[in-house]
């Protein structure tokens, strides 16, 4: 048997990058998937595609994590879809690179709300239903440890993740609830080719303190994500998984 056959899980920014590789990861492993997207629809239901392609089964939300009303309405569809909901991964993020002088009210809030807002909006609405066992997955980021400069409000936001696991791991532990945060390196994403940080200097100069030399992928992410999501991990909680092929 798969490792969450019968299991329901909501993946936060999955049409593309690490949260589409843990929504397929989790699929394969036979969960039912909640796909939301807040602006690709073509990527999310690619996804989905994929999914169920592979005889697994999955459907496109749309939503923006940082409004309530659309939060509530992704456990909604979990509910509506599939009856249940055990599995939380709250991908959806922003980023931006500048320095002091470039923070602006503007891009403070922009990655504020979807980071930091769109988790707890999210968890919020997705705890009355989970049951015992159930497991919330947070995607931080390594730069809330080695603080790179030029990343102050991004940095923030991640920081801000994992202070949120640990007291919610605390507050749900109770109820079997668990709360773990993976916090990923450098990963090859569309996002971070769009952004320019694949292949840019700061890459170049990231990689030599990489031990195991590389880039990451998606998929190493999102096998990390499995166990999380799995009874592999029922002994884990308010852990922040450093993923960053020994970046730290």
């Amino acid at each position: 048997m798969s490792k969450l056959t019968s299991k329901v899980a909501l993946v936060t920014g999955a049409s593309k990058g690490i949260g589409a590789a843990i929504a397929k990861a989790l699929a394969a492993e036979g969960a039912a998937v909640v796909v939301n997207y807040a602006s690709s629809r073509a990527g999310a239901e690619k996804v989905v595609a994929e999914i169920q392609q592979a005889g697994g089964q999955a459907v496109a939300v749309g939503g923006d994590v940082s409004k309530p009303a659309d939060a509530k309405g992704l456990a909604d569809a979990a509910i509506q879809n599939f009856g249940r909901l055990d599995i939380v991964v709250n991908n959806s993020g922003v980023f931006e690179f500048g320095v002091i002088e470039e923070v602006s009210e503007e891009k403070f809030h922009w990655m504020f709300n979807i980071n930091v807002l769109g988790t707890l909006l999210v968890t919020k609405f997705a705890v009355p239903h989970l049951r015992e066992g159930s497991s919330i997955i947070n995607i931080g980021s390594i730069v809330s440890r080695i603080t790179p400069p030029g990343s102050a409000i991004y940095t923030g936001t991640k920081g801000a993740v994992d202070a949120i696991t640990g007291s919610l791991a605390r507050e749900l532990g109770p109820r079997k609830i668990r709360v773990n945060t993976i916090n990923p390196g450098m990963v090859d994403t569309e996002g971070a080719r769009s952004m320019g940080v694949i292949g840019s200097d700061m890459e170049k100069q990231m990689l030599p303190q990489v031990p195991l030399g590389r880039t990451g992928q998606p998929d190493d992410i999102a096998s990390v994500a499995v166990f999380l999501a799995s009874e592999d991990s029922r002994w884990l909680t308010g852990e922040q998984l450093l993923v960053g092929g020994g970046l730290r």
